[in-house]
């Protein structure tokens, strides 16, 4: 006998008839000798049309009086669930997130977990009852019984959650959907469904915009190994498991709060290899990376800056010992990138550098933290840390820092975070990563996603020294801004005896605007120069954890888009994702070359129900 937590979202219950055959659907794995806790959503639209409701009210409603309108449609459909579950004869008790006993934040709109108080909950499930549990919501700790719901996804995070404090046997999600697709089927219908997927690679898709589930559900899986299976509630299709590594010992107390960071790693034996002023226009990086993949070198980040007039900036790193050959490449491709249309350009130039290194931190849903990167930013600053290039993942922020501050820089890190020297995934050179280890027999590259909901903004001329980045994104978290591509140009620009370079990075659309009058107030004080917004991208990004180690995956990637002549505006890679941010009109079309490069279309059409 199991003990299930099953969850249904919106279209799953969206009518009389919906609800009675999910009820259906219960009421047989309870014949079958398990035991269930079933989380719902609101009835289909009616959280939009509470909306609707408020705004017809006020412009700007009042965010506490929101979390009380928005919690009510769930409350519809745990009791017409639990009604219909009773007719069938199985005993049913419907309960609000409050009488569950889930204690968030005093955060109105947007609180995360601290913890469930599960003791009622066994009990009826001990008596043989099915318990139906409102999702997205639940009431904040401080004694004053404040109803708080958890935003976007807050359902899926609160079926995990509930598996998790119960230590259920696993999790089920149902959805409109027969599980995980290698891609959004409303843009590829012959998007293929995968067995089976990491965690960490579900935490980058749910994070770029693949919405079937929420990335901090799967964060909450990750770290308590709390078993995840997304299923359609309209076949009895197997689905997708989301497997994790066994999880550290942790507590269910502070549950999705408690230490984001558990591992501080560093990799000493790095180089990096910059080409500066390649041309603005498409199949450059398809042209550099092609070459690099022939030439077997096996490169580790790839960052393109914003460009600057008619070129731009990209680098890599690659390990010490096949420099020589990366160098070799980039040197003999550099001629050949020179602008057609201005032949009297500057050519490319080769930088090398020697002596840096890879430091990072690792864990769960540092994207949906704000206060994360910009905490290691500061700390790297306080230690006189300069850094030279960063990538950013849901799983992992990486820094390029000199060789010779990597000791400190490290140091410093694990302090700040809490995390023990030898705690696992602390490393050295050539030790192996935090990051999930790939499934047997999975291709490099698992799915393909798309998010048309984010906006650049560029700094231009921030000075080169330590602390700018700590301030900026300190400002942006101040702000509960998420931050999410982070790309500093290679090209330093001496301007009054200040070293300078332009930082650029994405965040979500509804908040480009808020976060450039923001900083464009502080620009002037802090030495900033101009700040540029751009909403009009798309960001195109493919994930798998078996791309490590193989140099032809980024190359295939950037000549799909060449052969489309799509242009590649910016770069940024971690260890299993690989982004591009194109033209926002450009988006769906490079999605489909992608999927298409990849091989990853299946031979059965899917079809999402209305």
């Amino acid at each position: 006998m199991a003990l299930i937590v099953q969850k249904y979202g919106g279209t799953s219950v969206g009518s009389v008839e919906r609800i009675q055959a999910v009820a259906q659907r219960v009421y047989k794995t309870v014949k079958a000798g398990n035991s269930l806790v079933v989380v719902v959503s609101a009835m289909g639209k009616t959280t939009d049309g509470l909306v609707k409701l408020a705004n017809e009210i006020s412009p700007n409603p009042n965010r506490r009086e929101m979390d009380m309108l928005l919690s009510t449609g769930e409350q519809v459909t745990i009791a017409l669930l639990s009604m219909a579950l009773q007719e069938l004869g199985q005993p049913a008790i419907s309960m609000t997130g409050a009488q569950v006993g889930i204690v968030t934040e005093a955060e109105h709109s947007r609180a995360r977990i601290l913890h469930i108080e599960t003791t009622r909950l066994s009990r009826h499930i001990n008596e043989g009852k099915v318990v139906v549990v409102a999702g997205f919501q639940g009431t904040s700790s401080a004694g004053e019984m404040e109803i708080t719901t958890l935003g976007r996804g807050g359902s899926d995070t609160s079926a995990v959650a509930i598996a998790a404090a119960l230590r259920a046997n696993f999790c089920e999600i149902y959805t409109d959907v027969p599980g995980i697709l290698t891609t959004d089927p409303r843009l590829v219908a012959e998007a293929q469904l995968m067995d089976a997927i990491t965690c960490d690679e579900m935490l980058e898709l749910a994070s770029l915009g693949a919405k079937v589930l929420h990335p901090r559900a799967v964060e909450i899986a990750r770290n308590y190994g709390v078993p995840l299976v997304v299923r359609s509630s309209w076949t009895d299709q197997p689905g997708t498991w989301v497997t994790s590594a066994k999880p550290q010992g942790r507590s269910l107390i502070n549950l999705e709060i408690a230490r984001p960071v558990d591992a501080v790693e560093f990799d000493t034996d790095q180089a990096k290899v910059a080409l500066l002023r390649v041309p603005d226009k498409p199949g450059v990086a398809a042209r550099l990376f092609g070459e690099i993949s022939r030439q077997k070198v096996d490169v580790d980040l790839i960052i393109q800056s914003v460009h600057e007039g008619n070129s731009n900036d990209i680098a890599f790193t690659v390990t010490t010992p096949i420099l020589k050959r990366a160098e070799a490449v980039a040197t003999a491709i550099a001629p050949a990138l020179r602008s057609q249309s201005n032949p009297k350009s500057e050519e490319a130039e080769v930088m090398v550098e020697h002596n840096i290194a890879k430091v990072s931190i690792a864990g769960a849903g540092m994207i949906g933290r704000p206060g994360v990167a910009a905490k290691m930013f500061a700390t790297l600053a306080e230690a006189g840390v300069n850094i030279q290039m960063i990538s950013t993942s849901e799983v992992k922020v990486s820094c390029v820092v000199d060789a010779n501050q990597c000791d400190r820089a490290v140091n410093a890190l694990r302090t700040a975070f809490e995390i023990e020297a030898g705690e696992q995934g602390s490393r050295g050179a050539g030790e192996s990563s935090c990051i999930d280890s790939p499934l047997p027999n999975c291709p490099p590259v698992r799915g393909v996603a798309l998010d048309l909901n984010q906006a650049r903004l560029a700094i231009r001329q921030l000075p080169d020294r330590p602390g700018m980045a700590a301030k900026l994104f300190g400002l942006l978290a101040q702000h509960n801004i998420s931050v999410d591509m982070i790309i500093q140009s290679q090209r330093c620009r001496v301007i009054d005896g200040v070293p300078r370079r332009d930082i650029a990075f994405t965040v979500s659309r509804i908040d480009g605007e808020s976060a450039k009058k923001m900083l464009t107030q502080v620009a002037a004080e802090l030495g900033w120069g101009e700040v540029v917004l751009d909403s009009a991208i798309a960001k195109v990004s493919i994930v798998g954890a078996g791309m490590l180690g193989q140099p032809g995956v980024a190359a295939k990637m950037f000549e799909a888009l060449a052969q489309q002549q799509i242009n590649i505006q910016m770069i940024a890679t971690s260890e299993i994702k690989i982004s591009c941010v194109v033209a926002q009109e450009q988006g769906v079309k490079a999605l489909q070359a992608i999927h298409a490069a990849f091989e990853l279309a299946g031979s059965e059409k899917f079809v999402v129900p209305a």
